[in-house]
């Protein structure tokens, strides 16, 4: 696979790679990785960390991951990238900090993909940042753009704790808009009428919010091209988040349970949890 890109225009680049470029001081990408996937190791709170980002190859064979999308190979490699640093730490008492950076439009959805099985591909990237969160890393996923449908379960879901940007250009729903038109035979009009009485169904931070599976909400003043400034805010959220990670034993999701439009699964988990001890 040939190596990733070192440098891109913004008119290009997304906001994926220009988040991770900013927060890594623009550390050399690790090679082996292919244009769409960038791995770069920098300090986190004064300790080696991992950034990893999905990012636009306009060139890509792979028409349907030239917007950013994950596909095939960024599944496969994303579960490279994060199996690394686990291999890396594995006798190590302190693990290193992984940092998903995501702004992922989609998983790339075409008859290659689904004939190589790019379920499988996904599969192993998710199971990668899980194995890594439960072997002891602190997994942080920092949503920066759109992070939707499969691309987040593979890039960023399974993180310990989820910061998202506190910008309209932050969205999050199991499915983009114009796919979920098609797919409920509704107009994209219809769905944001409906996403607004129905927080599950919209796709901005604020709802999202609601369910109680992000962490925290960072306020920046240019989302799309930090400044120093937002970059203190960030490094400062991202700190945070490690402490907040180390003061927990457990390596679970628990903490995403206590979300105002999620009592009900919370409720459920109890009396599962009481019929099982029964």
């Amino acid at each position: 696979m040939s190596t990733a890109r070192t440098a891109s225009t913004a008119s290009t680049q997304g906001r994926g790679e220009t988040w991770l470029a900013a927060l890594t001081g623009n550390a050399p990408r690790r090679t082996g990785y292919p244009a769409t996937v960038q791995v770069a190791d920098a300090a986190l709170a004064g300790r080696p960390a991992r950034f990893i980002a999905v990012v636009p190859d306009a060139d890509n064979a792979y028409p349907r991951v030239r917007h950013g999308e994950v596909g095939l190979l960024e599944g496969w490699s994303l579960a490279q990238a994060v199996h690394e640093a686990v291999l890396a730490d594995r006798d190590a008492a302190i693990k290193r900090p992984i940092v998903a950076v995501v702004d992922t439009p989609s998983q790339a959805y075409g008859r290659r993909e689904e004939a190589f099985g790019i379920h499988q591909s996904l599969a192993g990237a998710a199971d990668a940042y899980a194995t890594a969160r439960l072997q002891g890393h602190p997994v942080i996923a920092l949503l920066v753009g759109r992070a939707m449908s499969g691309a987040f379960l593979a890039h960023g879901y399974q993180a310990s704790r989820l910061i998202a940007l506190d910008d309209a250009g932050v969205q999050v729903h199991a499915m983009g808009k114009e796919a979920a038109a098609r797919i409920t035979l509704r107009s994209v009009e219809d769905l944001e009428t409906f996403a607004a009485s129905v927080p599950p169904m919209a796709y901005d931070i604020g709802n999202y919010a609601t369910l109680g599976l992000l962490w925290k909400r960072v306020r920046v003043h240019h989302a799309g091209q930090p400044d120093a400034a937002d970059l203190d805010t960030v490094h400062g959220a991202l700190q945070a988040a490690l402490a907040d990670i180390a003061a927990e034993p457990e390596h679970d999701l628990r903490s995403r349970l206590g979300g105002e439009n999620r009592q009900a699964s919370s409720r459920v988990r109890e009396v599962l949890a009481q019929q099982w001890q029964d």
